[in-house]
């Protein structure tokens, strides 16, 4: 970690001051350690808490709203199947009455026909009422021929005459009262009174005549159907069977003879599940969307506590890093210093100390720029109002890498006369990080380090090749994200801060492009950079 500074004569300069140094080290970075730790594992408590708490939460929002969505799916098919039975019931009521106002029409005019029926009125003596008699004109049977019935004039309020011979007025209220208060109420029970022979013959001929008319209770049904809201197709006595996509309603008697004569009518309708999702269709889905969305968030703020989480364990790794990085060259420019100070080098000797405190220096400059320069470009961005030429840029940038030792550098300029509107130093800096990273962690004997470009109709297209170790598919979208490391335990034997790919993200987005890691074959990575004009 530190340095160990020899006079020109080799002698081991300051040595104990030397380990003090680096055992101050040492328990600095121990002390470090002891302090993130436990911070560590209380933000993972809390983690743990939180989420328990919002998976209690999110549990019982989309509990309540599948048991009120099941609740009111209930409530929904019940009342549709009330609601046809009812008014299955009211239609048949309202065409049983049709047939039976039928029937007491066609009374009404026997009772009128003087060939058919012959009607009287008479008084008994000076105190009573109006007594009305019916007979048939025709008698059907000799024992009939002397049969009268008799009326008498109770609560028939409108006629208050007393009568010996029958009048026009009369007669026409005496069959008006039998209509409405005596006919209608012996029909409505389903019975048929002989009060003469041929009215009562004529009577039961009408109700065996007067069958059920399908086609008007269909209608009536339809129109009770629609007042309760309800526009499913049905079917009345359905000759098949209704399969389970159907609903049967109850069965209805509708006969004119009920109940002592049974005609069954029913309806059958299209499954009420099928109705309920009809119905409330918009209010499933309203439903299902806000179960959704609970979810997502729920999704959503897991995954932020979990990459917060993350951020917090590389942040900790960096300064961790940092930290080494920093006390380095600091305990070098101390020892050396205080060197200094304390004795009287000889001019070489003194230079040589002042060239360690230099490069020290500037080693310390270097690292604070690159975090600055991070820091600057997350918050202020940068101008892009320099003229690019492409091939100068990468020309510029390789010149230093080829001064290195034992770097095959592969590049061969392009007749590209294009340029492009952009900043020259940062992507300057933004290709070299990606050089750099090719020669550092480049575990072969010959690095090779390839760069192709070519120009395309919206841009130009960068591709830096190199034959190191590659990047694993999981971590070649992580490597961009800020202080991310691949993680080799603790153990780094290179040194780095997770922040210039990073930065090389920041860049190339910053110019609209487009940054992105490939396999090179037999091995190595391709970084694939897109840079439009």
């Amino acid at each position: 970690m530190c340095l160990i500074i020899l006079n020109k004569n080799g002698v081991n300069f300051n040595r104990q001051k030397l380990t003090a140094v680096k055992a101050e080290l040492i328990s600095v970075n121990a002390d470090e350690i002891l302090i993130v730790a436990p911070y560590v594992c209380t933000m993972q408590k809390k983690i743990v808490y939180v989420l328990v708490l919002m998976s209690c939460c999110v549990l019982g929002i989309t509990g309540l709203q599948l048991y009120w969505n099941y609740q009111n799916y209930q409530t929904t098919v019940r009342n549709y199947q009330t609601a046809a039975n009812n008014a299955l019931d009211q239609a048949v009521n309202r065409e049983r009455k049709l047939r039976q106002e039928e029937i007491i029409s066609k009374v009404r005019h026997w009772l009128a026909d003087t060939s058919f029926i012959n009607i009287e009125c008479n008084i008994n003596n000076r105190d009573s009422n109006t007594v009305f008699t019916i007979q048939d004109v025709h008698p059907r049977f000799l024992e009939d021929t002397a049969r009268k019935v008799k009326f008498f004039q109770v609560g028939l309020s409108k006629f208050t005459q007393k009568l010996r011979k029958i009048t026009p007025a009369a007669k026409a209220i005496f069959i008006d009262h039998f209509a409405k208060n005596i006919l209608k109420e012996d029909i409505k029970d389903g019975s048929i009174y002989y009060y003469t022979q041929g009215l009562g013959d004529s009577i039961t001929q009408a109700f065996d005549e007067n069958k059920l008319n399908k086609h008007r209770l269909s209608n009536l049904y339809q129109k009770e159907l629609r007042l309760k809201e309800i526009y499913s197709p049905f079917q009345l006595n359905p000759t098949t069977i209704p399969s389970k996509g159907f609903f049967q309603t109850s069965k209805v008697n509708a006969s004119l003879k009920a109940p002592f004569e049974i005609q069954l009518v029913w309806a059958s309708l299209e499954n009420p599940n099928n109705y309920y999702l009809k119905e409330m269709k918009w209010l499933i889905v309203t439903s299902l969307l806000l179960i959704g969305i609970t979810l997502f968030c729920f999704y959503y703020t897991i995954k932020t506590l979990f990459n917060q989480h993350q951020l917090v364990a590389l942040k900790d790794q960096f300064i961790s890093n940092m930290t080494h990085e920093l006390h380095t060259p600091l305990a070098s420019i101390q020892i050396t210093a205080e060197a200094l100070q304390k004795f009287a080098p000889d001019p070489a000797t003194r230079e040589n100390y002042l060239n360690i405190i230099l490069y020290q220096t500037q080693k310390l400059t270097a690292l604070t720029q690159e975090i600055l320069s991070n820091a600057k470009l997350d918050s202020l961005g940068f101008s892009k109002a320099d003229q690019i030429a492409i091939n100068d840029l990468i020309l510029a940038v390789t010149t230093e890498l080829k001064l290195a030792d034992n770097i095959n550098l592969k590049y061969a300029p392009n007749a590209i006369s294009s340029t492009f509107k952009g900043n020259q130093t940062h992507l300057s800096r933004a290709l070299s990080n990606i050089l750099e990273n090719a020669v550092k962690y480049n575990t072969s004997a010959a690095p090779v380090i390839e760069i192709k470009i070519k120009e395309y109709q919206k841009g130009i297209e960068i591709q830096i090749a190199d034959n190191g170790a590659g990047i694993a598919d999981e971590f070649k979208e992580k490597v961009f994200d800020q202080f991310y490391r691949i993680s080799t335990g603790n153990v780094h034997d290179i040194k780095g801060y997770g922040l210039g790919l990073s930065y090389v993200k920041k860049v190339i987005d910053q110019h609209q492009g487009t940054i992105k890691i490939l396999d090179n074959h037999p091995n190595g990575t391709i970084f694939l950079i897109n840079l439009p004009y």
